[in-house]
C-alpha cells in the first residue's frame, strides 16, 4: 500500500480506539441503566455496534502489521506498476480516463483510485505509453490505449 493509504488506515484505527470505543462503552453503560436487558433495543444496538468496532480494530491492526508500504518516490520507469497514475483512452469511444493504481484498501473510484487487483489494473500493469490493453468488462471486452504514465 502507499504511505498515504497506510496513514489513512492508521488514522481510522486511532479514531476507533480513542473515540468510537469509549463512546460505545458509555452508550452500553447508559443502556444498562434502563433495566431489563432482554428487551432493551438500545442495549442490543450498542452491543452490535461494539462488536463491529472491535472487529474493525482487529482487521485494521492485522492489515497494518502486514502492510508493505511502497515509497512512490522511488518508483519510476516507463512501465505501469503499482502507484502509477495512468491516462487511458477507450479505442472505440475515444473517452479518456485517468486512474491511479493503489492497494485494495485505498481503492476509491470516486477519487479515481483503482485496486491493483482490479481487472483494469491487471490489464494495465506492465504496459507502456502507446500500448493497448484489453479489459474484460460485463458488456464485453474493452480495448484501451495507454496515453500517459506518471509517478506522482
Amino acid at each position: 500500500m502507499t504511505a498515504e493509504g497506510h496513514a489513512a488506515l492508521d488514522a481510522e484505527l486511532k479514531n476507533l480506539k480513542s473515540v468510537e470505543r469509549p463512546a460505545i462503552i458509555q452508550a452500553i453503560s447508559v443502556a444498562r441503566e434502563h433495566g431489563d436487558l432482554s428487551e432493551n433495543a438500545e442495549y442490543h444496538a450498542a452491543k452490535e455496534k461494539q462488536s463491529f468496532i472491535e472487529g474493525r480494530i482487529v482487521e485494521l491492526e492485522d492489515k497494518l502489521s502486514r502492510a508493505e508500504v511502497i515509497d512512490l518516490e522511488r518508483v519510476k520507469g516507463n512501465r505501469i506498476v503499482f502507484g502509477a497514475t495512468v491516462t487511458i483512452v477507450d479505442v472505440d469511444s475515444e473517452e479518456e480516463f485517468t486512474y491511479r493504481i493503489v492497494g485494495e484498501d485505498e481503492a476509491d473510484i470516486a477519487e479515481l483510485k483503482i485496486s491493483n487487483t482490479s481487472p483494469m489494473a491487471r490489464a494495465l500493469i506492465g504496459k507502456q505509453v502507446g500500448d493497448e490493453a484489453e479489459v474484460a468488462a460485463p458488456g464485453g471486452a474493452r480495448v484501451y490505449e495507454i496515453a500517459d504514465l506518471q509517478f506522482v
